[in-house]
């Protein structure tokens, strides 16, 4: 039986580039097909990922976040976000990711995940907190919605030929997060 136990979530940075980019393909080819293109998600490769998400790691600005969440067997999830500076955002913080891949699902990780994002913004001065998903990823719609995610809005998905649209969530609280 797989428990919370068995994993850390820790700070990433520059050196788990390579690591950050195996679990974002491998998690966007456990949860995407039927919702985007087969050709993309077969095209993605780890290697490019990695630069990308170093070169991010290298000039990460104050109050963005990137949280890997490990097990023995090395990394199993991602969150990454940003406190929002313009006051005419729905929140004050955002979550741009969440992925677990599909082996360590179903042990909390992805609430810890988002938890832990979440008690970041909040150290940080956050007091809510949004967040988009796909919309067609029903699974992903009622995590959010379990954990007590308000759906707000929905808005049309850039990439992919066009066509796709997200759900934006808010926790108008961060605090119900946190707790």
């Amino acid at each position: 039986m797989v428990d919370l136990l068995d994993y850390a979530i820790v700070p990433a940075g520059p050196g788990d580039a390579a690591d950050l980019a195996r679990v974002h393909v491998k998690s966007w080819r456990e949860t995407y097909p039927g919702h985007l293109p087969q050709t993309y998600l077969n095209g993605m490769r780890p290697s490019a990922h990695a630069r990308r998400f170093y070169r991010d790691l290298m000039r990460a600005s104050p109050g963005e976040v990137v949280l890997l969440a490990e097990s023995a067997e090395g990394p199993v999830g991602y969150a990454s976000g940003a406190r929002l500076k313009a006051e005419t955002r729905p929140a004050d913080s955002e979550v741009f990711t969440l992925y677990v891949l599909k082996a360590a699902q179903k042990a909390g990780l992805g609430r810890a995940l988002l938890n832990s994002a979440a008690r970041v913004f909040q150290a940080d001065g956050a007091r809510s907190l949004m967040l988009r998903v796909l919309s067609s990823n029903r699974k992903a719609r009622g995590f959010y919605e379990h954990l007590g995610g308000e759906a707000f809005a929905e808005v049309p998905s850039q990439g992919w030929g066009g066509g796709l649209t997200e759900i934006a969530y808010r926790w108008g609280d961060i605090a119900r997060l946190t707790k």
